[in-house]
């Protein structure tokens, strides 16, 4: 890790929805870790990643406003991350393609891995757009859990819980995947 990925701090925090995390540089927002039910394995996770020799460093403004944002959304708000300064130094040109493109997601909208890669100018490349956004170091902010896979199922997602997380956040956001309800066929009268 060179130092412009050099983590200048993080933060552990609790939500509704358990223990998320945040590290930044002095760039941007560089890792988010979705919730887990401990602290502990937060913390581990983001530190995982971070330098060795952390240097504290005071908490930009951006940090204080995207704590309470990201609990917000936790509790089921609408919140817009697109202003989200983010540090992805060492990614390439096709990750940050797809990257720009899902960050154009709104709040609740969805599209498929085909459809992204063909946004980001990179049609038929949904497989490699999966392992991209698999490899995303800020979700939420890259909104990753809004890409489907073909015919609107959910696909695969590398945070804790895997898919089944990508469903609660979707339904946080007002989105059904799956089948829909059966109709009901009689009254019962």
């Amino acid at each position: 890790m060179d130092a412009s990925q050099a983590a200048a701090g993080h933060a552990v925090f609790e939500t509704v929805i358990g223990f998320m995390g945040i590290a930044w540089s002095d760039a941007g927002l560089s890792r988010l870790c979705l919730p887990q039910r401990n602290r502990d394995a937060v913390e581990r996770r983001l530190l995982r990643h971070a330098a060795a020799d952390q240097a504290a460093k005071p908490e930009p403004q951006w940090v204080a406003e995207l704590i309470p944002s990201i609990k917000a959304y936790a509790a089921g708000e609408d919140v817009d991350f697109s202003g989200v300064p983010v540090d992805l130094s060492g990614v390439d040109e096709f990750r940050l393609a797809i990257y720009d493109a899902a960050r154009k997601l709104g709040f609740g909208e969805t599209t498929t891995y085909g459809e992204l890669a063909k946004r980001a100018g990179h049609a038929g490349l949904a497989r490699e757009t999966g392992a991209a956004l698999g490899a995303n170091p800020v979700p939420l902010v890259i909104p990753c859990h809004r890409i489907l896979a073909a015919g609107g199922k959910i696909g695969g997602f590398s945070a804790p819980g895997g898919s089944a997380t990508k469903e609660k956040m979707l339904a946080m956001e007002g989105v059904r995947v799956g089948p829909p309800p059966p109709a009901q066929v009689s009254f019962g009268f």
